[in-house]
């Protein structure tokens, strides 16, 4: 009889307590919904927005993710906090937990960082040629964590971002045009004029080269061993290079059928039959042998 007592007695209090908590459960599952709601209209406004400034994908589903993630633990601790529940201790814990893992991963992190720096300031885009840390190529890929480039000779170079965020990057192809500076050596004994007319008619007949600004045609140095002339022109980055390399060729050519001398290091050196040494003259001494 007392143990059935004291189960009505149980009941009435827990059915007590359960109606004293009814309102407070109703309003966190109330909270739980419109919250969950607010955060899906949020995240989808988040989306078009990154759409419409073009972000590159990779970045956009992780901003995504992270704003979504983010907002629904706050909305967790919220609801919580509404059942009565303790969150200091919770939120301490989210806390350490999160200073660990950003520790356990700080050079994925900085990585991740300089990705994000890359993405949105765009100091390079896919396509260009690029030269940093050291090396130079075309880039491939632009991931969160790394950019990838293929060199001249075919070869993959991947590149953590943020080594390459904190570098100085020489973009080759941000313009559409880019300057290239040639020299051209002839002897002191040819005519600077005539070599002078042969360059810039060569340069006159390449439709590419850009006329404004206006091609150059210099003595740049009285060399050791030549004057050296300068060819300087602007030329597209679509055919940059096929230019280049026929300038080279044939300038060396036409100067050559032109009856200019292309030289390379030479010296004189001159013999003497006598040397005075401490006021006796070499031709009067007389070698000797040790023994």
């Amino acid at each position: 009889m007392d143990q059935i007592q004291n189960w009505e007695m149980y009941a009435k209090e827990y059915t007590q307590k359960l109606i004293d908590f009814l309102p407070d459960l109703l309003a966190a599952i109330l909270m739980l919904v419109v919250g969950l709601w607010i955060i899906r209209i949020v995240v989808k406004y988040i989306r078009k927005i990154a759409d419409m400034k073009g972000y590159d994908p990779a970045l956009e589903n992780f901003i995504v993710s992270l704003i979504n993630w983010g907002l629904k633990i706050l909305l967790f601790v919220v609801v919580i906090s509404q059942l009565g529940i303790e969150t200091t201790s919770l939120v301490a814990a989210i806390g350490a937990a999160g200073l660990a893992i950003g520790l356990a991963l700080q050079g994925s992190l900085s990585n991740f960082a300089g990705g994000v720096l890359i993405i949105m300031l765009k100091p390079f885009k896919l396509g260009d040629w690029i030269e940093a840390q050291g090396v130079s190529g075309s880039v491939v890929e632009i991931s969160l964590f790394y950019t990838k480039l293929n060199t001249f000779g075919n070869q993959r170079v991947v590149i953590p971002n943020g080594e390459l965020s904190n570098d100085n990057i020489t973009n080759y192809s941000h313009n559409e045009t880019r300057r290239e500076n040639l020299t051209f050596g002839i002897s002191y004994d040819n005519d600077i004029k005539k070599a002078k007319e042969v360059l810039e008619n060569l340069v006159k007949e390449q439709k590419d080269i850009v006329e404004d600004p206006a091609p150059q045609i210099l003595v740049g140095e009285l060399g050791d061993n030549s004057v050296n002339i300068l060819v300087r022109y602007f030329a597209p980055n679509s055919v940059f290079w096929d230019i280049h390399w026929y300038m080279i060729e044939e300038g060396k050519i036409r100067l050559e059928a032109a009856g200019m001398t292309i030289p390379y290091p030479q010296r004189d050196v001159y013999i003497y039959d006598q040397t005075k040494m401490n006021g006796t003259v070499e031709k009067d001494l007389k070698p000797t042998k040790e023994t």
